[in-house]
Order: structure tokens, then C-alpha cells, then sequence
């Protein structure tokens, strides 16, 4: 197990996405602002809470030391920076009751924590881990292509419904469901509000791609299904009035303030950095990284400034512009 997590790290960080779509999105910005810098409130709401700041570190990784090491420093710096810090899939820690990898409460003790276990695994599993990591909210991942393209992975997935809407019923904290940088298209966030879900981390791609994270360790060459799925901001795009009903985070892709003011202007309530912090963290001592976030917020509240946008929800009425492939897109879905 701790060759597989060692390894998804190695191909994330070698990862570099041919596209991002927040390259083709260009916001208008106004010249007569209404509201001084320090009126700019960054503060959300989502997952039965408010926080602080509209972004997060999304789940990466757990279950080998060299993922031990990055979430405890992942956690320090969500500590210090006031930041949700989500763990990765915990499966592993279900299997190994001696894995560590998760409690970065050891050197975070404040740290807003949360967790993640997929959608294969039952409810029983998920109380479990809601009961040794004591978490804010719970993440339930669907993963679909990186389980069909994995030597190891799921085969059955009729299930997948019906354990969504157990962990909807029967989780104690509140539940995201997240998809892991294919994109979360329109059906499933309305089958997911059916089922009593609420919150949907809509991950796109962009950023990490998991097809291929699994041809590097595969023995066949699937290489043209390493872009699969839908981007960031194609999948904002097409929720549309889904946005009203739903709390909708964005991650994939994710690299700077300004690609995270373009998904909140786009609908979501706050947005989720994977590759972008692990890079951070394996490049930058933790002090250097905690710098880099503090500036964020100075640059978020910039940004806003320059939108005429006081509040988050202010900034769903920014105008925009799309380019290229966005420009183009013709949804076929209802």
C-alpha cells in the first residue's frame, strides 16, 4: 500500500496538465470601486459552518511515511493560516489500525480537520473513520476512471448509490461528495441532492490527473485517456441553477488567487488546492509556505477590490469573459 500512495505522489508532482481552463476565463474589472480594501469580508459558508477564508487543502494523500510527512506539514500550515485541511483517502488506516499517517493532530492540534474514504466502502467503514479521526466534515470520493484504469481497483459499482445515501442518513458531521479531477457532471449532483446530499466538491481537470497516475503504473498503454473528464470550469459552467440549490466547492487545478476568484465568481462557495500545496510543501520549509498562504488572503481581498465585490456572494454578480474551448463548449445535457 505505501508503494501505491509513494508512488501517486511521484506522478502528481511530475504532472503537468496540457489545459487549464481558468486560462480562458478574463474577468471585468471595475474602475469605480464602491468599497475601501479593508471593507472586503473573505469569510463563506459551507459543510454546516462558516469559515474564515473561501479556500482549503484538499485531500492528497495518507497511509505510507512519506505521506505522514506531507500531511503533518500540511496541517501545521492549515493551523497557522486558520485554514480546513482535509486528509486523504483514510482506506488505508481502516486496513492498517498501525498507520499514523492521518493523526496530524500530533503536531496540529487546533488544525480544522477533515477526512476522506470512498464510495465503495460501506457506511459502517465511514463511521469508523468519523469515530478515530474526529473530523469536521467527511469526504466521500468518487473516483470511477482511476478504479477502471487501476490493476488493483473496484469492478462493482452498483452499489455506489446506495452507500451514498447511507452516508447521507447515518454520518454524524456533515458530507461532501468529491470527485478526484474528472469533473462532476450535472446528473450526479442531482441524484446526490435526491439522496440528501448537500455539499459537492466538483474537482475537474486541470490539475492532478489520477488516468494518469495510473497508466504510469500500469503495465498497458492507456496514455489517451490521460485527459479525461470534464475541466474546473466547464463543470462550474454547466451546473448552472444547480448552484442555488447546492453548495458547490471547486478544485483541479487550481494554481493562485486569481484562478480561486474565478471559481467563486463562477458559483462555488470556497475552493480546494491539492497539487498546488503539495508542491509547496515539498519545495518550501513550513514557515516559507505559511508566508505564501498569508499573501493569498491579501490577494483575494485585492482582487475583490478590483471586482466591486465586498462579500463572496458579491462576487457571483463579476462580469466575465470565456475564451477558446469555453467559448466553444455546446452542452448537450439538461
Amino acid at each position: 500500500m505505501s508503494s501505491r500512495k509513494d508512488q501517486h505522489i511521484k506522478h502528481a508532482l511530475a504532472y503537468q496538465s496540457p489545459y487549464n481552463s481558468f486560462d480562458e476565463v478574463e474577468l471585468i474589472q471595475s474602475s469605480l470601486p464602491k468599497y475601501d480594501l479593508a471593507d472586503i469580508e473573505l469569510k463563506t459558508h459551507f459543510a454546516g459552518r462558516d469559515w474564515d477564508f473561501p479556500f482549503y487543502i484538499n485531500a492528497m494523500t495518507g497511509g505510507s511515511a512519506k505521506a505522514k510527512a506531507v500531511n503533518q506539514k500540511l496541517a501545521q500550515v492549515a493551523e497557522s493560516c486558520g485554514l480546513l485541511f482535509i486528509t486523504g483517502s483514510y482506506s488505508p488506516a481502516l486496513k492498517n489500525p498501525e498507520d499514523d499517517s492521518y493523526d496530524v493532530r500530533l503536531v496540529a492540534p487546533n488544525v480544522l480537520l477533515g477526512t476522506n474514504i470512498g464510495l465503495d466502502k460501506p457506511v459502517d467503514l465511514g463511521q469508523r473513520v468519523v469515530e478515530d479521526l474526529q473530523p469536521l466534515l467527511l469526504q466521500v470520493h468518487v473516483n470511477l476512471m482511476q478504479e477502471l484504469l487501476m490493476p488493483e481497483g473496484e469492478r462493482e459499482f452498483k452499489n455506489w448509490p446506495s452507500n451514498l445515501a447511507d452516508y447521507a442518513q447515518k454520518i454524524s458531521v456533515p458530507v461532501i461528495l468529491k470527485e478526484v479531477g474528472f469533473g462532476m457532471d450535472k446528473k450526479t449532483v442531482q441524484t446526490g441532492l435526491e439522496l440528501g446530499i448537500k455539499t459537492f466538491d466538483i474537482s475537474g481537470r486541470g490539475g492532478t490527473s489520477f488516468a494518469y497516475i495510473e497508466n504510469q503504473r500500469s503495465e498497458r498503454d492507456r496514455s489517451y485517456l490521460n485527459t479525461w473528464g470534464q475541466s474546473t470550469v466547464q463543470t462550474l459552467l454547466n451546473l448552472g441553477e444547480l448552484k442555488e440549490e447546492a453548495e458547490i466547492l471547486a478544485s483541479g487545478g487550481v494554481r493562485n488567487p486569481l484562478d480561486m476568484i474565478k471559481a467563486l465568481v463562477l458559483g462555488a462557495k470556497a475552493v480546494g488546492l491539492s497539487r498546488t500545496m503539495l508542491d509547496l510543501v515539498e519545495r518550501y520549509p513550513v514557515e516559507k509556505v505559511i508566508a505564501i498562504v498569508e499573501g493569498w488572503k491579501d490577494d483575494l481581498c485585492l482582487l475583490m477590490c478590483a471586482l466591486n465585490s465586498r462579500t463572496i456572494d458579491d462576487l457571483k454578480k463579476v462580469d466575465y469573459l470565456l475564451y477558446g474551448k469555453l467559448a466553444q463548449a455546446n452542452w448537450t445535457t439538461d
